[in-house]
């Protein structure tokens, strides 16, 4: 599949979520959710998968992590968050570029409605 036939199914994922779980929760819900839904739609989800960070020479396992990786292809980052910041944006595309990956979705789930709060990033796609 493409990325964007991925981010498609992946969305409707999230709206399916959503519906049924609402906003307040932590974000371990909705990831654990989402990673349900995803797999029940035949996709590959790895979850909480580490990212090395490589300077120079030095590979450091720091402790990042993606929240999904979805056909090891688009990387979905959860938050619950009042209002997602400019920090969660360049945190998304950061990971993009550390795993070489082209496409990211920055979804925050504390929402009345999804209209806005699905974000996407794109690394060189």
């Amino acid at each position: 599949m493409h990325e964007n036939e991925i981010s498609y199914t992946i969305r409707g994922a999230v709206f399916k979520v959503h519906t049924e779980l609402g906003p307040g929760l932590l974000e371990s819900v909705y990831e654990s959710a989402l990673a349900y839904e995803l797999r029940e739609e035949g996709l590959d989800v790895l979850t909480q998968l580490g990212i090395p960070v490589v300077y120079k020479e030095i590979e450091m396992n720091q402790g990042f992590r993606m929240d999904l990786l979805v056909n090891s292809k688009v990387i979905v980052e959860v938050k619950s968050v009042d209002t997602l910041l400019d920090v969660h944006h360049k945190q998304l595309l950061t990971y993009l570029k550390l795993s070489n990956i082209k496409l990211g979705l920055l979804i925050n789930f504390n929402v009345t409605t999804l209209k806005n709060s699905i974000i996407r990033i794109v690394n060189n796609l």
